[in-house]
């Protein structure tokens, strides 16, 4: 636990803080991407496919998670498979579809860039209260069902 108190904060300075850890993590991902030998919305999606594990994805789940079309989704897994990221099995429930699975040489390979950077997280998550993880697991999930509703909303303007 922390040993000091917390200093006070507006919300316009959660606000800008929370908008340089965006801007930060974007630059991440990129400077990641890169790495990878992938594209930001690669990754993005590869991630996805790391996160479900065994519970195999199917082309279309992908596709609505990361908010682009079946056929840009066709452009993403074959990029990811030409690379050696995933590989495309049989949906057994329904041939039409495919399920995406990640080669393993590929997961270890996301950990091994990963995992240092979590680890990190960890000790920095291990400075808060189970109170204070509480509030902030709440904001992040209200905050992305927030930005979730706001994207839809401004897609369907355009």
């Amino acid at each position: 636990m922390h040993a000091n108190p917390r200093p006070p904060a507006t919300q316009q300075e959660a606000m800008w803080a929370m908008d340089r850890l965006i801007a930060t993590h974007l630059i991440g991902q990129q400077e990641m991407a890169q790495v990878m030998g992938l594209n930001v919305t690669d990754v993005t999606c590869f991630g996805f496919v790391l996160e479900a594990g065994e519970d195999l994805l199917t082309a279309g789940e992908l596709a609505e998670r990361v908010h682009v079309t079946t056929g840009a989704m066709t452009g993403v897994l074959n990029r990811l498979e030409r690379a050696g990221f995933i590989t495309r099995r049989p949906d057994p429930a329904d041939r039409r579809r495919v399920r995406v699975a990640a080669v393993p040489d590929a997961v270890a390979m996301a950990h091994r860039l990963y995992e240092p950077y979590y680890a990190r997280l960890t000790e920095l998550f291990a400075d808060y209260s189970p109170e204070e993880l509480a509030v902030l697991n709440d904001w992040f999930r209200r905050a992305t069902a927030l930005a979730d509703a706001f994207r839809e909303e401004s897609r369907r303007k355009r």
